[in-house]
C-alpha cells in the first residue's frame, strides 16, 4: 500500500522552522518488575513509539528501528526463544494489516505476517498517526507562535461544536479492532497486550513554551486528546480478549518538559538520542519495565 507517510525525519524538518522562531523567545526508570513474561516466539507490532527512532543503535534505517526499544529489553529479559520486532516508524494499523512503504521508500511486508501459530506473546502499540500524531504537533507547535498564551490548536480543531480529534480517535476504533482480531486468529493461544502511549505534555499545569512549543491552554486539550486515545486503546484491548499495558501513569512527571536527564520523551529539540517528541533510552526502558509489571 504506497502513500505518503507522516515520518519522524520530515516531522523533524518542519519542526525545525518552529524551533527557529521560538529560540530567539525565550528517568529514573520504574524499577522493573520480576517478570512472568512468556518464554516463547514474541512478536512486537507498532509504530515509532515502539521503534525508537534514532536511539543508537539503529538496526533498521527504512523503519528507524532500535535494538534498544521496549520489544528489545523486554525479549532480552524473558530470554525469549524466538523474537520478531517488526515495528516501523510511521505506522498506521493498515500498515499492521496490509503493508506499506518504510522511511526509506522501501516495501515492508505486513506486520502480522511475523505472527505465527506458535507465538507465545504480541504486543500492540498504534492508533497515534491514525489519529495524525506528526501533524497534530506540527500544526499546533506552528499555531502557537501567534498565540502563545491562547488555544489556537484546540480552536481550529473544535471548530464548528465538532472535536476533530475526538472523532479521528472514534473511527479508529474499528481499525484497531481489526488489528487485534488479525492477531488472534494468526496466533489462538498468544497472550496479546496493547500498550498506551506516555506522557507526552506535563499531566497537570499549561505546559512550558517556549522550550516546547504548545500554546498555553492548547496544553490541557492536547492532554485530554491523548488521554481520550489511551482509554480507547484500553477498551478496545478489552472488547477483544487483549490486555492492556498502562505506559501513561509512571511517566507522569516524565514530560518533555521536564530535564533532560528525567524525561522520558524529548521535545522539538531532543537533548537525547531521539526523534522530536518521541521518547528517548529512557522512556522505552519505562515503557518495557511497564510492559513487564503488567505481564506479571
Amino acid at each position: 500500500m504506497n502513500r505518503p507517510r507522516l515520518s519522524p525525519t520530515r516531522t523533524a524538518a518542519r519542526l525545525a522552522a518552529v524551533a527557529a522562531a521560538t529560540a530567539g523567545v525565550l528517568l529514573a526508570a520504574v524499577a522493573p518488575a520480576s517478570a512472568a513474561v512468556p518464554s516463547g516466539r514474541y512478536v512486537a507490532l507498532g509504530d515509532s513509539y515502539t521503534a525508537g527512532p534514532l536511539i543508537p543503535t539503529q538496526v533498521d534505517l527504512n523503519c528507524l528501528r532500535s535494538n534498544r526499544n521496549y520489544p528489545s529489553l523486554v525479549a532480552s529479559a524473558a530470554g525469549s526463544s524466538s523474537f520478531a520486532d517488526v515495528s516501523c516508524s510511521g505506522a498506521t494499523t493498515d500498515d499492521i494489516l496490509y503493508g506499506g512503504d518504510g522511511q526509506l521508500g522501501i516495501a515492508v511486508p505486513p506486520q502480522v505476517n511475523a505472527v505465527t501459530s506458535n507465538t507465545a506473546l504480541v504486543t500492540v502499540q498504534i492508533g497515534g498517526n491514525d489519529i495524525g500524531f506528526s501533524g497534530i504537533i506540527s500544526d499546533c507547535a506552528e499555531a502557537s507562535l501567534s498565540s502563545p498564551l491562547g488555544s489556537p490548536c484546540k480552536d481550529r480543531f473544535t471548530a464548528g461544536g465538532t472535536d476533530q480529534l475526538r472523532a479521528r480517535i472514534a473511527a479508529t476504533v474499528p481499525k484497531v479492532t481489526a488489528v487485534l482480531r488479525a492477531v488472534k486468529q494468526a496466533a489462538p493461544n498468544a497472550r496479546v497486550v496493547v500498550l498506551g502511549y506516555p506522557a507526552i505534555l506535563p499531566d497537570s499545569g499549561y505546559g512550558c513554551w517556549p522550550v516546547v512549543p504548545i500554546a498555553y491552554q492548547d496544553v490541557p486539550y492536547l492532554r485530554g486528546v491523548e488521554k481520550a486515545l489511551n482509554a480507547m486503546l484500553a477498551d478496545t484491548a478489552a472488547a477483544n480478549g487483549a490486555g492492556y499495558a498502562d505506559v501513561y501513569t509512571p511517566s507522569i512527571g516524565r514530560d518533555t518538559c521536564k530535564s533532560s536527564g528525567t524525561r522520558w520523551v524529548e521535545g522539538l529539540v531532543p537533548q537525547n538520542a531521539a526523534a522530536p517528541f518521541h521518547p528517548n533510552a529512557r522512556g522505552e526502558q519505562g515503557m518495557a519495565d511497564a510492559l513487564r509489571a503488567h505481564l506479571s
